[in-house]
């Protein structure tokens, strides 16, 4: 079966210059794991930007707080097939909680849940409560075996809800019956580009004779759209960090295969050189580099794994010396329109506070 993105001629609805997939006919996926690692650190941890409140209980012990997110391995995603969705998630989680008694003494501890997935209610997972090691013991830790773990439980209940809620809508494409497609976006507001993706070739028709006599002139054929590829709606965004450290240290660290390993906890391939390719996090980024100035500027057609084939943005690394500390100027042209909040996150997060938090050059942010 053909999956958009992935370059199948058959995947295109030659009728359509947005190559939607009519009547849901298709099977098609959507990756939400970046999406999903974020909804459940703000669950659990809190928010105060949208009011999230994060697991915390209360009792006649004192107070217990889940504090950070040390762990989160998995990955979700959504699927349809004619109107169907198949919602698959798989997670492994760590945290850690902090216990304050009434007095004023703090204790630490971690909670586990190894079978977050789509395969179990939120009754049924298998919540793990501990003390670290050096601690002693503590009612603060039955305060959290049982308030805790249930509000572990409701919190990551609300996780699955949002899920299904948030995509639900996107996922069911029009049809057939009368429901309207929504408008396309305003080509003054958001750029275009194509994504080389060649339709298949129609068969040659005879034209159709016309009447003898017609009561009215036909009007003309209206222009037909290239068949280079599928117009998609495409954004430019630019984002500055300061970074404790020297520009040469800062280039290094994007361009050595060995510092984008460490940054990133997995293997990596880095081709420090002008047309060098690179792949990292298990292959969800990859591109290559079209210049590289050292330590004053790194460019890079850069994507993510999930974007449609052979779309490539633009990303330029600008490095300024300010004394003891270096400023990254960046901007990224071409980002998928509907990508760009996650590939603004993306960057913040992957790079540029995993390099902070790795290597100690961490700084104000703009």
């Amino acid at each position: 079966m053909a999956k958009w993105g992935e370059g199948d001629p058959r995947w295109i609805v030659e009728e359509r210059a947005d190559a939607t997939n009519v009547n849901n006919w298709h099977w098609t996926e959507r990756d939400v794991s970046g999406w999903s690692e974020e909804t459940l650190r703000r669950l659990l941890l809190g928010d105060g930007v949208t009011g999230s409140e994060g697991v915390g209980v209360t009792g006649s012990e004192g107070v217990c707080r889940v504090t950070e997110v040390s762990r989160l391995e998995g990955e979700a995603s959504i699927n349809n097939r004619k109107g169907k969705l198949i919602f698959f998630y798989e997670w492994q989680l760590k945290a850690s909680w902090t216990g304050t008694t009434n007095s004023g003494i703090k204790y630490k501890g971690s909670l586990e849940v190894s079978n977050l997935s789509d395969e179990n209610d939120p009754d049924d997972l298998d919540i793990s409560v501990s003390l670290c090691k050096d601690q002693p013991n503590t009612p603060l830790l039955d305060l959290m075996k049982k308030d805790g773990v249930q509000k572990v439980r409701k919190v990551l209940g609300e996780y699955v809800t949002l899920l299904k809620s948030e995509f639900s809508q996107g996922m069911i494409l029009p049809t057939a019956d009368g429901v309207n497609p929504p408008q396309p976006a305003n080509q003054n507001q958001v750029k275009t580009n194509r994504t080389q993706i060649s339709p298949a070739p129609r068969p040659a028709q005879s034209p159709a004779p016309r009447p003898a006599q017609s009561p009215a002139p036909r009007p003309a054929p209206s222009s037909t759209p290239s068949c280079s590829g599928v117009r998609i709606p495409t954004c430019s965004f630019s984002l500055k960090e300061t970074f404790l450290t020297s520009p040469d240290e800062l280039y290094r660290t994007f361009t050595n295969q060995e510092f984008v390993q460490v940054f990133t906890h997995a293997a990596a391939v880095v081709e420090d050189r002008r047309g060098g390719k690179f792949r990292l996090l298990d292959g969800n980024v990859s591109g290559e580099f079209t210049q590289l100035v050292p330590d004053e500027k790194i460019e890079m057609r850069w994507r993510f794994k999930t974007w449609p084939s052979e779309h490539h943005a633009t990303v330029s690394l600008d490095l300024k010396d300010r004394g003891d500390e270096t400023e990254l100027r960046m901007e990224c042209r071409g980002v998928p329109a509907a990508e760009e909040e996650r590939t603004r996150e993306g960057w913040r997060r992957y790079y540029f506070e995993a390099i902070k938090q790795t290597f100690g050059y961490g700084a104000r942010l703009y």
